[in-house]
Protein backbone atom coordinates (compact mmCIF):
# COMPACT_ATOMS: atom_id res chain seq x y z
CA UNK A 1 0.00 0.00 0.00
CA UNK A 2 0.99 3.31 -0.72
CA UNK A 3 1.20 6.04 2.45
CA UNK A 4 0.53 8.94 0.97
CA UNK A 5 -2.73 10.62 0.41
CA UNK A 6 -2.95 13.63 -1.59
CA UNK A 7 -5.10 16.39 -0.04
CA UNK A 8 -8.38 15.49 -2.39
CA UNK A 9 -7.93 11.96 -1.28
CA UNK A 10 -7.57 12.23 2.13
CA UNK A 11 -10.74 14.43 2.23
CA UNK A 12 -12.68 11.27 -0.06
CA UNK A 13 -10.96 8.49 2.69
CA UNK A 14 -11.90 11.01 5.57
CA UNK A 15 -15.55 11.38 4.89
CA UNK A 16 -15.14 7.74 4.05
CA UNK A 17 -14.16 6.83 7.86
CA UNK A 18 -16.71 9.10 8.75
CA UNK A 19 -19.85 7.19 6.99
CA UNK A 20 -17.77 3.68 7.21
CA UNK A 21 -19.28 2.63 4.09
CA UNK A 22 -21.08 4.25 0.95
CA UNK A 23 -21.95 4.82 -2.72
CA UNK A 24 -19.79 7.98 -4.55
CA UNK A 25 -23.08 9.76 -4.31
CA UNK A 26 -22.97 9.27 -0.78
CA UNK A 27 -19.28 10.83 -0.39
CA UNK A 28 -19.89 13.72 -2.43
CA UNK A 29 -23.20 14.96 -0.36
CA UNK A 30 -20.61 14.67 2.81
CA UNK A 31 -18.86 18.17 0.57
CA UNK A 32 -19.04 21.53 1.43
CA UNK A 33 -20.63 23.50 -1.54
CA UNK A 34 -19.06 24.04 -3.88
CA UNK A 35 -19.16 20.11 -4.15
CA UNK A 36 -17.20 18.63 -6.32
CA UNK A 37 -18.71 16.52 -9.57
CA UNK A 38 -19.52 12.90 -9.64
CA UNK A 39 -17.15 12.31 -11.50
CA UNK A 40 -14.14 13.77 -9.95
CA UNK A 41 -15.05 11.85 -6.91
CA UNK A 42 -15.44 9.07 -8.99
CA UNK A 43 -12.00 9.21 -9.98
CA UNK A 44 -10.20 9.88 -6.98
CA UNK A 45 -11.81 6.43 -6.07
CA UNK A 46 -10.46 4.63 -8.34
CA UNK A 47 -6.81 6.27 -7.21
CA UNK A 48 -7.82 4.81 -3.45
CA UNK A 49 -8.52 1.59 -4.60
CA UNK A 50 -5.23 1.19 -7.09
CA UNK A 51 -3.15 2.68 -3.81
CA UNK A 52 -4.99 0.06 -1.34
CA UNK A 53 -7.12 2.26 0.71
CA UNK A 54 -10.55 1.46 -0.52
CA UNK A 55 -12.37 -2.09 -1.30
CA UNK A 56 -15.70 -2.00 -3.10
CA UNK A 57 -18.85 -4.12 -3.66
CA UNK A 58 -21.19 -4.30 -6.57
CA UNK A 59 -24.32 -2.94 -5.87
CA UNK A 60 -27.16 -2.73 -8.56
CA UNK A 61 -25.18 -1.22 -11.10
CA UNK A 62 -22.64 0.65 -9.07
CA UNK A 63 -20.60 0.22 -6.13
CA UNK A 64 -20.11 0.42 -2.87
CA UNK A 65 -16.69 1.47 -1.42
CA UNK A 66 -15.66 0.83 2.28
CA UNK A 67 -11.86 1.80 3.87
CA UNK A 68 -9.37 -1.39 3.64
CA UNK A 69 -7.35 1.13 6.81
CA UNK A 70 -8.34 2.69 9.70
CA UNK A 71 -8.22 5.96 10.56
CA UNK A 72 -5.58 5.35 13.26
CA UNK A 73 -3.93 3.09 11.40
CA UNK A 74 -3.50 5.51 8.66
CA UNK A 75 -2.72 8.46 10.99
CA UNK A 76 -0.16 6.74 12.66
CA UNK A 77 2.08 5.55 9.75
CA UNK A 78 1.61 8.97 8.23
CA UNK A 79 2.62 10.25 11.36
CA UNK A 80 5.68 8.31 11.68
CA UNK A 81 6.58 9.00 7.70
CA UNK A 82 6.40 12.66 8.89
CA UNK A 83 9.26 11.98 11.80
CA UNK A 84 11.09 10.14 9.74
CA UNK A 85 11.59 12.40 6.88
CA UNK A 86 11.51 15.93 8.70
CA UNK A 87 13.13 14.89 12.22
CA UNK A 88 15.35 12.40 11.39
CA UNK A 89 12.90 9.52 12.71
CA UNK A 90 13.44 10.62 15.90
CA UNK A 91 10.29 11.62 18.03
CA UNK A 92 12.30 13.47 20.76
CA UNK A 93 13.04 15.76 17.80
CA UNK A 94 9.83 16.71 16.85
CA UNK A 95 8.25 17.11 20.36
CA UNK A 96 10.94 19.24 21.19
CA UNK A 97 10.71 21.49 18.07
CA UNK A 98 7.03 21.73 18.55
CA UNK A 99 7.17 22.57 22.30
CA UNK A 100 9.46 25.18 21.96
CA UNK A 101 7.23 26.68 19.44
CA UNK A 102 6.23 30.18 21.29
CA UNK A 103 2.84 29.60 20.17
CA UNK A 104 2.29 26.73 22.48
CA UNK A 105 0.73 27.55 25.56
CA UNK A 106 1.81 26.71 29.11
CA UNK A 107 -1.67 24.40 29.70
CA UNK A 108 -0.88 22.71 26.93
CA UNK A 109 2.46 21.57 27.53
CA UNK A 110 1.32 21.29 31.26
CA UNK A 111 -1.19 18.41 28.89
CA UNK A 112 1.44 17.01 27.28
CA UNK A 113 3.71 16.42 30.47
CA UNK A 114 0.44 14.63 32.10
CA UNK A 115 -0.26 12.40 28.67
CA UNK A 116 3.61 11.65 28.30
CA UNK A 117 3.93 10.76 32.52
CA UNK A 118 0.38 8.44 31.77
CA UNK A 119 1.85 6.54 29.06
CA UNK A 120 5.26 6.11 31.05
CA UNK A 121 2.92 4.67 33.56
CA UNK A 122 1.21 2.39 31.68
CA UNK A 123 3.98 1.11 29.94
CA UNK A 124 5.86 0.54 33.38
CA UNK A 125 2.61 -2.01 33.68
CA UNK A 126 3.45 -4.11 30.74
Amino acid sequence: MELSLTKAEEKVMKILWSIEKGLIRDVVKEYDEPRPAYTTVATIFKILEKKGFVGRNAVANTYEYYPLIAQEEYTKKYVKSFVNRYFSSSFKSMVSAFSSNEELTTEEMEELITHFKSQIENKKKK
